[in-house]
Formats: structure tokens, C-alpha cells, sequence
């Protein structure tokens, strides 16, 4: 065998490595966008759980009398409170 062939080989071999290398990337990269696209449902479950409560909340609020309206004010800033800090903490991860 020549030089030049066993050179070729040589490269050739680690070529081969290189595009295994590759693939394992890629497949980490797909495992990542799971695992991320995961998440991100989680994240939008709760916001959606979150923000019809948030709905229910103000429904009762908007069917309560004048008199009653302030005692329902209470879990209406509570669950607003609650989807705002969701909010945040899903356009932080969102972010990552």
C-alpha cells in the first residue's frame, strides 16, 4: 500500500468518525428540543389553568352585587397574582 492510500484511508476512517460524532450531536440536540418542548407544555398548562382561574375569578366578581364585589376583589388580586408570577417565571424559561 502506498503512502498516499494510507493517508487516504487514514482521513477517510476519521471522516467516518467525525460523522458519527455528528449523528450523537444531532440526537442530543433532538433529545434537548424534547426535553425543552416538554417544559414549555408545562409551562403553558399552567398559564392556561392559571389564567382561567383567573377568568372564573373576575366572572364572580362582575356577578357579585355592590356590596359583595369587595370581599371577591381579594381572590381576584390572588389569582391574578398567581398568573402574573407564572407569567414571569414562563418567559424566563422560555428565554433559557
Amino acid at each position: 500500500m502506498s503512502a498516499k492510500d494510507a493517508y487516504k484511508q487514514k482521513i477517510e476512517a476519521e471522516l467516518e468518525l467525525a460523522q458519527a460524532k455528528l449523528a450523537e450531536f444531532k440526537a442530543q440536540a433532538k433529545s434537548s428540543a424534547a426535553d425543552a418542548r416538554i417544559k414549555n407544555a408545562k409551562q403553558v398548562d399552567d398559564l392556561e389553568q392559571k389564567i382561567d382561574a383567573t377568568k372564573v375569578k373576575l366572572k364572580e366578581l362582575g356577578e357579585a352585587s355592590d356590596d359583595a364585589w369587595e370581599q371577591l376583589k381579594v381572590g381576584v388580586e390572588s389569582a391574578w397574582g398567581a398568573l402574573s408570577t407564572a407569567i414571569r417565571s414562563a418567559a424566563a424559561k422560555f428565554k433559557d
